[in-house]
């Protein structure tokens, strides 16, 4: 069981940074280190249950006295294997004890040992780095995160939604190893809403030049006068070299095509040691292509920094070229032209992932939205991630950027900033929001007070775009409306709009949320017992809010407002109104966690895009209600719509617009239809039938190909069919998925808000601690044997020939160490097993006094546990040769020598298993980062096996 110097560390990969080889133009490295980290949980507030972290004296006064997981010696082979983005909350069970913004996962305060995650990741950084500015950026970990580099305390970052960096340049071992740690804390929440747990972002590993640009040190923004654009460019440089330096900047501007349109040189200016200096700049643009909705074009701006000549760092920005305008009348202008804001707010979670989405899913959502006619969409209540943003500027949607709180206390200004600083040369950005409905202060004269400050803050920062603030109520003489560039209304129901308007005639205002209406994908009949609730649009919440027809409509008939955005998009996890436990989603949503749409998002389909639709509601199975009357109501963009059931007339009607019609029609089984029609000619038309049994599984994919790099996501949709291939809608069967070749499952659901099946089966570890250690030493190993054959004898029981492992024993050729552990309570299925660290040669392992021997696991001694053959109490013993030094290093906490053994009780992997839910549920496939086909199987209950292949390259 001798540990190798490096290849122990199986599954951390290394990284090479690129010093002093790199080509001239290529000198910045940017390189993002998502795989081979090492995870476990530890504990809310046991130390010992938290691997001892926090125990050292010292810890925090004493340089590179990290402790526990935080030490660089301590051993993560027993820990899980994960790849980021990783969430750990998705990957619990549900508990009635969970609280709602925790998505009744079992999380938080009453579950301690679920609330603490640490990671581990070790990194290779060769001496040919040194005089290197080495880095890490963590794009988000939600929340409380905490890192160390070999031991060395390097940040704390409170926010959960921040993305954020770290210095590792001078407590580097360059040409040795290095651990990073990262303890993540979310035991409390930052908002109602399901939030994750862990590093559900990317991280990065950078290299740069003493001499460069700073993080996120770039500002472009562009003027378009006719057939001609100038770019305006700041760009800050820093010197992180011990004396001043000269430098030059270059900016090369490459259209959509890659093509060089502009340049322009910097002349030389000077910035001091540890210090930055910004730089203006200015390039114009002959017929710019400009970003927009339909043709979301954008352009790269590179920036070289020289010294004495020599390129030492070069800085890509991608940025588009276009003008926005907030009119106080007319509402918002994108390139000169009126555009309504068809927007949605968005939590961050999806079904099955949590909030660790791979950027394919970012991709896939937006898609989602557009196919609605989505064209905004809003952060709430936070900054959106960066890889949000870069597909929303690829796709053409536009952003409202939101603050988490408001304020201007150190901390909070400084995430204000982050925010800005990072996000600002995003094309898809058109407002800035500070805050969401901050209830203390929405009617006082701080909030206008703060309200104005964090506006002039951003401003300063980023003059090109305006910013509001989303309110609940408005009206009073002061407030945060009041001090609003733009003021921001939630729910027309709580403001008197038009009174503001007349208020406030210069002020632009945009609905920041709109709607809050109850709705479960494919009920239409209210279930409180399995919390559903009809989908049939309504006022749910009281006077205070609307229908989605009667906001849209509100909105749509006042040219003032720049648009809406409704609440939400997507159903996500936790705050569950009106029900609380059992349910654990939200029911707010034009679509369910999975992203099926709901009726109310079809309304919004037919009011906000102009290609034919029609959609008809409620499905048609309704047997045993022959002859009674159902509400039957229809969706459509079209001038009217004609009704026929079993081929039979039931009227045809004009549609008012932003309306719906609605017939009362006795069930008879069969099929109704809806025809819509525009100058008299039929344009679209839908159905709906009563189905015949469940007969078939059918998987249907997003897309037939993946990139085979190991991220890439296929979303695949499941449905149950009868003989003729129509989906039964009151269909729930168990699927049960199994996935060979170039893909993996990551995640599945349904959009049912009651359902308690797991999201994401993973295997689950706790770490049980061994207590009592005690060591002495022996002259030979026929002597540790044979105390331990008689735990009853003085010498066993005798205190002062025993002490602590991590104080200097007596003198002894070879050593007994001894600890004890309780029998592990586990469940059917868990399986425990002990861990033991190579100590030297010869090395000897009992187990309640009777010798054992270790199989070899990722060069750890393992030995499996039978609970039932443990007693209460158990002790284990190691016997081995004294080494060059002693054994005093081997125990000592900081350096985790207790855990040279590891107590792991391992719950396995559940079944990737779900029903369907209204005879539709999903599930999502990533690429393993090989190449060739995947291949899906499903397996329904008395159903065959269905099949779907897709290719990776």
């Amino acid at each position: 069981m001798r540990r190798p110097l490096l290849t122990s560390w199986l599954l951390a990969l290394t990284i090479f940074v690129l010093a002093g080889s790199a080509a001239a133009d290529d000198v910045r490295q940017r390189v993002r280190i998502d795989d081979g980290w090492r995870f476990a949980l530890g504990h809310a507030w046991d130390p010992a249950q938290d691997f001892d972290h926090g125990l050292r004296p010292f810890f925090f006064a004493k340089a590179g006295f990290g402790d526990g997981p935080a030490a660089a010696e301590f051993d993560d082979r027993p820990w899980r294997r994960v790849d980021l983005p990783h969430d750990w909350a998705v990957e619990l069970p549900f508990s009635e004890r969970g609280s709602s913004p925790h998505g009744s996962k079992a999380i938080g305060r009453a579950f301690p040992e679920n609330s603490i995650g640490w990671y581990r990741r070790e990194l290779s950084i060769p001496a040919a780095a040194r005089g290197k500015r080495i880095a890490l950026e963590f794009d988000g970990v939600f929340r409380d995160s905490v890192v160390w580099i070999n031991g060395h305390y390097l940040r704390r970052e409170a926010s959960g939604y921040s993305s954020f960096r770290v210095d590792l340049t001078d407590y580097l071992n360059y040409g040795g190893r290095n651990v990073v740690a990262v303890r993540v804390d979310a035991t409390t929440q930052e908002g109602w809403w399901y939030e994750g747990a862990g590093i559900y972002r990317h991280v990065w590993l950078t290299q740069t030049d003493p001499l460069h640009v700073e993080h996120w040190g770039t500002f472009v923004r562009s003027t378009v006068a006719g057939r001609q654009a100038e770019v305006a460019v700041d760009t800050t440089v820093r010197n992180d070299g011990k004396t001043a330096a000269a430098f030059t900047l270059e900016h090369e501007l490459r259209d959509p095509d890659g093509r060089v349109v502009a340049t322009t040189r910097v002349p030389a200016r000077q910035v001091a040691a540890d210090a930055s200096a910004t730089t203006g700049a200015t390039l114009r643009v002959a017929a710019p292509r400009l970003w927009s909705l339909e043709t979301p074009q954008r352009y790269i701006l590179t920036t070289r920094v020289r010294r004495d000549g020599r390129v030492v760092d070069r800085y890509d920005t991608p940025f588009g070229i276009r003008s926005i305008r907030f009119d106080a009348n007319q509402g918002f202008f994108l390139n000169g032209q009126p555009v309504k804001l068809h927007g949605t707010n968005n939590h961050q979670d999806h079904a099955g992932v949590g909030i660790a989405l791979p950027d394919a899913l970012h991709d896939a959502r937006l898609r989602m939205l557009k196919a609605m006619g989505v064209n905004a969409i809003r952060s709430a209540h936070h900054p959106a991630t960066p890889e949000l943003l870069d597909a929303c500027d690829r796709l053409g949607i536009l952003v409202i950027d939101e603050h988490r709180m408001m304020g201007t206390a150190p901390q909070i200004r400084d995430e204000l900033e982050r925010m800005v600083r990072r996000d600002r040369n995003h094309p898809s950005i058109i407002l800035w929001s500070v805050g969401n409905e901050e209830w203390a202060i929405e009617n006082t004269e701080i909030g206008t007070r703060l309200a104005r400050e964090m506006q002039a803050i951003v401003a300063r920062m980023d003059p090109t775009r305006p910013a509001t603030l989303a309110a609940s109520s408005s009206g009073q003489a002061e407030g945060t409306s009041v001090g609003s560039q733009v003021i921001g209304f939630n729910y027309k129901g709580q403001h008197d709009i038009d009174a503001m308007h007349r208020r406030f005639p210069q002020r632009p205002m945009v609905v920041t949320e709109e709607g809050l209406t109850y709705a479960t994908r494919g009920i239409y009949a209210d279930d409180p017992a399995r919390v559903h609730l009809a989908a049939y649009d309504k006022r749910s919440g009281g006077a205070s809010t609307s229908t989605i027809e009667e906001a849209w409509r509100f909105n749509a008939e006042r040219p003032f407002l720049a648009g809406m955005f409704v609440w939400t998009g997507f159903d996500y996890r936790g705050e569950t109104t009106p029900f609380g436990w059992p349910a654990i989603s939200s029911q707010f949503g034009m679509m369910d966690t999975t992203g099926a749409l709901k009726d109310s998002g079809y309304y919004l389909k037919a009011a906000w895009t102009t290609e034919p639709m029609v959609h008809l509601l409620p499905h048609w199975n309704w047997s045993g209600r022959e002859g009674q009357p159902v509400d039957v109501r229809v969706y459509a963009n079209t001038e009217e719509v004609e009704l026929l059931l079993n081929g039979r007339s039931l009227g045809r009607k004009a549609l008012q617009r932003y309306g719906h019609l609605q017939w009362t029609v006795p069930y008879e089984p069969g099929a109704l239809v809806a025809r819509g029609y525009r100058r008299g000619e039929w344009v679209a038309s839908d159905t709906v039938a009563t189905t015949g049994d469940s007969a078939a599984v059918r998987l249907t994919v997003d897309r037939a190909r993946i990139r085979a790099d190991g991220s890439d996501v296929a979303v695949v949709t499941v449905n149950v069919v009868d003989r003729e291939g129509r989906v039964v809608p009151t269909a729930g069967q168990r699927i049960d998925f199994e996935v060979e070749g170039s893909a993996r499952l990551i995640g599945m659901g349904n959009g049912d808000p009651g359902s308690h099946e797991a999201d994401k089966p993973t295997e689950r570890h706790r770490f049980v601690p061994l207590t009592a250690w005690r060591h002495r030493g022996v002259a030979r190993p026929e002597d540790a044997v044979a105390l331990l054959a008689d735990t009853g004898t003085d010498a066993w029981r005798d205190p002062f020939a025993w002490v602590p492992p991590d104080q200097q024993p007596a003198d002894g050729a070879w050593n007994l160490v001894r600890a004890s552990f309780p029998r592990p309570s586990s469940a059917s299925g868990e399986r425990p097993m002990l861990f033991i660290g190579d100590l030297g040669a010869g090395q000897q392992v009992y187990l309640n006094g009777q010798a054992v021997t270790p199989r070899l696991e990722q060069g750890l001694g393992v030995v499996d546990l039978d609970p039932d053959r443990l007693g209460d109490r158990n002790t284990l013993a190691i016997v081995f040769p004294t080494p060059a030094g002693g054994t005093r290093a081997l125990f000592d906490t900081a350096q985790g020598g207790k855990r040279w053994v590891t107590l792991r009780v391992t719950t396995p992997a559940g079944p990737w298993q779900r029903r369907v839910f209204n005879g539709q549920a999903q599930v999502l496939l990533q690429s393993t980062g090989a190449s060739g086909p995947a291949t899906l199987r499903a397996r329904g209950e008395g159903l065959p096996t269905a099949a779907l292949t897709i290719d990776a390259f």
